[in-house]
């Protein structure tokens, strides 16, 4: 097929500089065409960055004309996602979308129906999917190798407590801290172990303001409970970012999930790995497990966006997947009751 010519509306989500950084840094797969921003704050605030030097900016009409367009990285603010990438799929074109996808799961639903009826590909931006140390305790599972699964613990914080402006940005949505940073958990346990019998959300505030910066989701299954817990207002928070599954024969554990930018490509992650029976690979007992770096966050998802455009492999994560995340993430925020 030759290059995917891709273009990007929005640079309001806090994910947009570092995507077009790594979709430049796959030049031999994406040709980027454009960038669209309508709103002039945004642009004032971030148009000059790197990761945009030399991009031709225009109109979300220019980018649609742009001969040849297969595809869109939609980057928006937050309340504008869904709607920007029902109008890319309405002509047609394959939709990376960043997360989460929307407040309203009948909204989201009618977009994943439009790209399935128009088998476009539809690709959420949940980065951990990609993640070695995360792929490493995925494997685990599905080898059976930590026998049946009854307990998920997870965590993604934050500290963002002297952040004013960003708490009243996000105080903006009901769900908080738990609507934008709980799916990309939701999304493990769901790949895990499918769709919860029930959820309960218990949402809370640290400060006397209008942010539910604490929130924490218990998952029930017939036989596991999950729980997620998500907070902007933990000390050193991203440091404390943890996954760990236990099951019959066995856990396995990361902490953290990730390393702060600037070590992405520096530090490796570690699994730590307990095992109540040996197997062809690991004997009984615990291992600390080197799974290597995190080359970047978003460049593997990126390859397998293009792979699925290109017809090279189908979409690991399908369209029914992707809407019971989105459900488990508007239960969890407790936008449903």
């Amino acid at each position: 097929m030759g290059r995917i010519k891709i273009g990007q509306i929005g640079i309001g989500h806090n994910h947009a500089s570092e995507k077009m950084i790594a979709l430049r840094r796959l030049p031999d797969l994406f040709e980027v065409v454009g960038i669209v921003e309508a709103d002039p704050e945004w642009k004032r605030k971030r148009s000059t960055l790197k990761a945009y030097e030399g991009l031709k900016w225009m109109t979300e009409d220019e980018l649609f004309s742009t001969p040849g367009l297969q595809a869109v990285a939609v980057e928006v603010d937050g309340f504008d996602l869904v709607p920007a990438a029902q109008r890319c799929a309405e002509r047609g074109l394959h939709v990376h979308l960043d997360k989460p996808g929307g407040e309203s799961l009948e909204e989201f639903r009618e977009l994943l129906d439009k790209c399935s009826r128009r088998n476009l590909a539809i690709q959420l931006a949940y980065v951990y999917r990609y993640n070695p140390a995360v792929r490493f305790c995925m494997n685990a599972v599905r080898s059976g190798w930590l026998g049946e699964i009854f307990q998920i613990d997870a965590v993604m914080s934050r500290y963002d407590g002297e952040n004013d402006d960003y708490r009243k940005w996000l105080a903006q949505f009901r769900g908080g801290a738990m609507y934008i940073f709980g799916g990309y958990l939701l999304d493990l346990v769901i790949s895990m172990l499918g769709r919860p019998d029930k959820i309960s959300s218990f949402q809370s505030k640290t400060r006397d303001d209008a942010l539910y910066d604490n929130g924490l989701a218990v998952l029930k299954y017939p036989h596991a409970t999950a729980t997620i817990r998500t907070s902007v207002a933990e000390v050193d928070g991203m440091k404390q970012r943890r996954l760990v599954v236990c099951g019959t024969k066995g856990t396995v554990e990361v902490c953290p999930i990730e390393h702060p930018s600037e070590r992405y490509r520096l530090d490796p992650l570690h699994v730590r790995l307990t095992l109540k029976e040996g197997n062809t690979e690991f004997a009984a007992g615990t291992h600390i497990v080197d799974v290597g770096v995190l080359n970047g966050r978003y460049e593997e998802q990126l390859i397998e966006f293009s792979r699925i455009i290109c017809g090279e492999i189908r979409n690991p994560f399908p369209i029914e997947h992707e809407f019971l995340v989105q459900e488990a993430l508007l239960s969890a925020a407790g936008y449903t009751k």
